[in-house]
C-alpha cells in the first residue's frame, strides 16, 4: 500500500530533494514543501527540481518567489495540509 510522504526541505536543500526523488521508487506520494527561502542556486538544486516537476511531484513553498512549477501557500496553509501526510519528514 502506498504512503503520502511530505518532505519539509529547510537546510541541505540538495540532499532533501535528491532524497525526495529517492523516494518516489518506492511508488509513493511524494510532496516536496520548501520551507522559509527560495531555491538555493547549484546545478544540482536545478536539475533535481527539473526531474521532480518532469515527474509530477508537487512542490510548494511559504517564500514567495515567482518560480515556476513551485506552488505558493502560505505557512498556516502548509500546516493545514500536512495533516493528511502518512509521513511527515522534515530536512
Amino acid at each position: 500500500m502506498s504512503k503520502k510522504i511530505a518532505v519539509l526541505v529547510r537546510e541541505r536543500q540538495e540532499e532533501a530533494l535528491r532524497m525526495s526523488l529517492g523516494m518516489t521508487l518506492l511508488e509513493d506520494t511524494i510532496d516536496v514543501f520548501i520551507l522559509d527561502q527560495p531555491v538555493g542556486d547549484s546545478e544540482e538544486n536545478a536539475m533535481n527540481m527539473e526531474t521532480m516537476k518532469e515527474m509530477g511531484l508537487n512542490i510548494y513553498t511559504n517564500f514567495f518567489s515567482g518560480s515556476a512549477g513551485i506552488a505558493y501557500v502560505s505557512t498556516q496553509e502548509m500546516a493545514k495540509r500536512l495533516s493528511i501526510y502518512d509521513l511527515v519528514l522534515p530536512y
